[in-house]
């Protein structure tokens, strides 16, 4: 049976919008990709055009475009053409964090194989070559770790889901 939807708090939601992009931020996120995906994120609608981005979050379209380009390379968002017309529509994945870590994650691979580089050339048993052996190191114990969080996060998601629609 379908569950009844409550009002929304529509201050409350743009707060959440507001001080959940500023958060991603402050940690690196560009500012207009985190204004964008917490404005995608806080969307009843499915689906969303750059002029309805740009409306809601009271900005230039110009000023969605790289935000949507940013999202979709990180698999965040999906670009989709509008029928009939020469523009696009976006979406959120189904499981864009998953999808986001693991484009993030391949990062791992390459570190690894630069600082294994780094390592031949400035010898193990030198501290700089230790430094950077213990750097490598913590990069293949965190792509081996980002698999098993992985893992585990499909497992709780399949269970969490399964209870929730009983």
């Amino acid at each position: 049976m379908p569950r009844a939807h409550a009002q929304r708090d529509e201050t409350g939601a743009q707060q959440f919008v507001d001080r959940t992009a500023m958060a991603l931020a402050s940690y690196g996120f560009p500012r207009m990709a985190a204004r964008v995906l917490m404005a995608m994120m806080a969307a009843d609608e499915p689906v969303l055009s750059a002029a309805q981005l740009a409306e809601r979050m009271q900005v230039s379209p110009a000023a969605i475009s790289g935000a949507v380009r940013y999202l979709g390379q990180m698999g965040m968002l999906i670009r989709e053409p509008v029928p009939g017309s020469r523009r696009d529509s976006y979406r959120l994945p189904t499981d864009g964090w998953y999808e986001a870590t693991m484009t993030k994650g391949s990062i791992y691979e390459h570190l690894i194989r630069l600082t294994d580089e780094g390592v031949a050339a400035l010898k193990p048993d030198t501290p700089a070559g230790a430094r950077v052996a213990e750097m490598r190191d913590f990069f293949i114990f965190m792509q081996e770790e980002l698999v098993n969080v992985l893992e585990r996060w499909e497992a709780h998601k399949k269970a969490t889901w399964a209870s929730e629609t009983q």
